[in-house]
């Protein structure tokens, strides 16, 4: 390659990365219009077969489109209702709970200067405050109110997605006769990793949600359907969301119980969260998310950044769209192989991108 060539190319790239940076930052300053979009697509994602079903079976389009719409309207205001009355609740208990929690630090600072150990118990109440503590699952329930009060909006584009969805077809034919198979082919492939994905997912986060609430109504956790939840919601995010959803409940759990109702809950969550993340989800999902353990990791922390709250939820589905059409462009193609999981090369061939390593 000539000299010329390499810094046309190094000017391709840099303007890439330009745009890319100014992209970025128009996404962070749009999130409030960006949010609601990006829910009604994935929705309207989700709705597509429910939809296709009814109309399959003679209902007409614009009625199964109200049929569908109209349930998830019912199971969000549903979800909603539960969340918020348990939310306000819980904020009323909140100064009993830290009454308590003064209690047994004392019991603790006590216990541990018998045993030679001088702490001070304002350092620990500093450290396992309960405010404090849930801080991070308040800001998780605030997001998801915000976008239940904006329900409307996400429910109206959701509508004119879908009957938006059957024209696009003929639409990409039209406007790419060159090319419409390949678009339409990325376009499919997206609904149909998007779709699976989000489908098992929520059956998961459903089980664990459901266990965990479980969990803690037979150990006699206050709040045990609130704490089921959040576990549902925070097995969207990956790598620490589990984590952050056991927290609220073995705190209650110490507060209520001590230590060793502490201790059971902690190995309750253990059980949960490793039998259905580590055991049973990759059986699941398989290789279908299409990510490397590192990247999912970041584009929590990416889309976290832009979106807030709900970019972490979503992090996963549209970092997957991302590598989806980087994989369409020949440019592009290395960086989805450098984004997928572990690939095996063989000399003198270009594997295909998300060859797993067996």
């Amino acid at each position: 390659m000539s000299s010329d060539a390499r810094l046309t190319n190094a000017m391709r790239w840099l303007l890439a990365g330009a745009c890319f940076v100014i992209i970025v930052a128009g996404a962070r300053a749009a999130e409030p219009i960006l949010v609601p979009v990006l829910l009604a697509v994935m929705l309207a994602i989700i709705c597509v077969p429910p939809m296709q079903w009814l109309s399959g079976h003679g209902v007409p389009v614009w009625l199964a489109i109200v049929l569908v719409v109209l349930f998830v309207l019912a199971v969000g205001s549903a979800f909603g209702t539960v969340i918020g009355t348990s939310l306000i609740d819980f904020s009323t208990s909140l100064p009993y709970y830290q009454a308590r929690l003064q209690t047994e630090l004392a019991g603790l600072v006590a216990w541990l200067a018998g045993h030679g150990i001088e702490l001070s118990s304002r350092i620990l109440q500093e450290t396992l405050n309960p405010g404090e503590v849930l801080r991070v699952a308040g800001r998780i329930f605030s997001g998801v109110g915000d976008v239940l009060s904006r329900i409307g909006l996400i429910l109206l584009l959701t509508v004119f997605i879908l009957f938006e969805w059957g024209t696009v077809k003929g639409k990409i034919l039209v406007a790419f006769p060159d090319s419409a198979e390949v678009h339409l082919a990325q376009l499919s492939r997206v609904a149909e990793n998007v779709k699976r994905y989000l489908a098992l997912k929520t059956v998961l986060s459903l089980a664990t949600g459901a266990l965990v609430a479980f969990l803690l109504t037979v150990l006699g956790v206050d709040y045990a359907l609130l704490w089921g939840l959040l576990a549902f919601l925070l097995n969207y995010v990956p790598t620490i969301g589990s984590i952050i959803a056991a927290v609220p409940g073995v705190i209650l759990a110490f507060l209520q119980l001590g230590w060793d109702g502490a201790l059971i809950a902690t190995i309750g969550y253990l059980v949960i969260n490793i039998t259905i993340s580590n055991l049973i989800e990759p059986r699941v999902l398989g290789q279908g998310v299409g990510l490397s353990t590192l990247v999912v990791f970041l584009s929590l922390l990416f889309w976290g950044w832009v979106l807030g709250p709900v970019g972490m939820l979503l992090s996963v589905p549209l970092t997957m769209i991302f590598k989806i059409f980087l994989e369409g462009n020949e440019d592009t193609r290395w960086i989805a192989v450098l984004m997928g999981p572990r690939v095996t090369p063989e000399i003198g061939t270009n594997p295909e991108p998300g060859a797993v390593v067996t």
